[in-house]
């Protein structure tokens, strides 16, 4: 899980969960519950087979969640996104084919992540 740190509205967040990495924006902190309201930017999913402690996620596949709902989760399951993955993963999202900007496409992976974190993490949901 992520880091407990004091997140700024617009400064970006990740969440991995399996072969997943999601990234999302912080819209606004609930601080009385300890919860994020954020916007998700972008899915990185890995490929299979990939070993897990040695992985970039360039190498996966990249895709666009900007038209999605956003998200209110618990503060600590977030940690700050390093600068460095976020430049390299931002450019490759503005330059994605017609496939991977598909809304339909987008709201389904979106889903099945919210479901495995569900799965994964049921004690910070309570």
């Amino acid at each position: 899980m992520g880091c407990n740190l004091q997140f700024k509205t617009g400064q970006i967040v990740s969440l991995e969960c399996e072969n997943a990495c999601l990234y999302a924006e912080v819209i606004q902190i609930v601080e009385a519950r300890q919860i994020c309201w954020s916007r998700p930017l972008m899915l990185a999913v890995l490929k299979s087979g990939t070993d897990a402690f040695d992985r970039t996620w360039d190498d996966g596949t990249l895709y666009d969640l900007r038209e999605g709902a956003d998200l209110l989760w618990p503060l600590n399951l977030f940690r700050a996104a390093v600068d460095v993955e976020v430049i390299s993963l931002l450019t490759q999202l503005q330059s994605l084919d017609s496939n991977k900007k598909d809304a339909a496409l987008a709201s389904r992976l979106l889903r099945d992540f919210v479901d495995r974190v569900w799965e994964a993490y049921p004690n910070a949901f309570s």
